[in-house]
């Protein structure tokens, strides 16, 4: 029992330590020193966008920017292009970028406003979405960025919509594995085989789950909830493996072994070939 327990641990420390050590880096963002930044969003500050008041995106929609920008540093600072993109697991699924020609004198101010189109955002991604307003210098570094929350009003066909579908669908296939294997007795005897068996159906089910609440607008998907969900649902899914019955061999294998077993002693008894075999 003590090495249950044992194995047990080894298996929920590394997930807690895991989860405990990415989820101040997911909530994390880089934020450049020496430069002051504020916009909106047709008259919104975005600064103040959340869960419950996040910024809506229409698609082929146009909206005004305007950005603020003030130059703390003892350098000239070049800007060269703005970015609003909108990120899931640290990979881009909506971004408009939008060039621009501007140099801000050592503590001055300058602002930007411009039009920004919305073209193709129906197909780029659909749900709440964290996201950010980047500034980029002369060197394709941010110099200034602000995070926030945008409710996407796409489609689910979108490339974001068929990732998550695309996780369903081998989310349930897996499901389905294990669950025929569980049927039919074909689990390994070794008690981490079989939490190994289950780990990914447990894994699949938090990262669909983090998911549909994402298109379902009810959080948004950052790396940390995603670690969370999926780490919870991989450990209870592993534990429950780890911890299930040894399985036992069917009862119609073992019929059928044993009446292997009588007619070859038959055989062997009256000196007959087995049949199917050479004689």
């Amino acid at each position: 029992m003590s090495g249950g327990f044992q194995g047990i641990r080894a298996v929920v420390w590394p997930v807690l330590l895991l989860i405990a050590l990415l989820w101040p880096a997911a909530q994390a963002g880089a934020k450049p020193d020496g430069v002051d930044m504020s916009a909106n969003f047709d008259g919104r500050d975005i600064a103040g966008t959340s869960v419950a008041k996040p910024l809506r995106l229409e698609p082929d929609s146009a909206i005004r920017i305007a950005i603020e920008l003030t130059n703390n540093t003892s350098a000239p600072l070049e800007l060269r292009h703005v970015d609003l993109a909108g990120r899931v697991l640290g990979l881009s699924f909506f971004s408009y970028s939008t060039a621009v020609e501007l140099t801000i004198a050592p503590g001055k101010s300058e602002s930007l406003r411009y039009r920004l189109e919305l073209r193709g955002l129906a197909g780029q991604a659909t749900g709440l979405i964290g996201g950010e307003l980047a500034v980029y210098g002369a060197g394709g570094t941010a110099v200034a960025e602000i995070a926030l929350v945008t409710d996407v009003r796409g489609s689910l066909w979108s490339v974001y919509g068929l990732f998550g579908i695309a996780l369903a669908v081998l989310t349930a296939l897996a499901i389905a594995d294990a669950a025929l294997a569980i049927a039919r007795h074909r689990l390994s005897a070794n008690r981490w085989q079989r939490g190994l068996r289950l780990l990914a159906p447990g894994l699949g089910i938090g990262l669909v789950f983090a998911f549909t609440a994402s298109v379902a607008r009810w959080w948004v998907p950052d790396t940390g909830l995603w670690l969370a969900f999926a780490g919870t649902t991989a450990a209870v899914a592993f534990l429950l493996g780890y911890a299930s019955p040894t399985p036992e061999p069917d009862e119609d294998d073992d019929v059928d072994a044993d009446a292997d077993t009588d007619e070859i002693a038959d055989a062997a008894a009256n000196r007959l070939p087995v049949e199917g075999s050479a004689p």
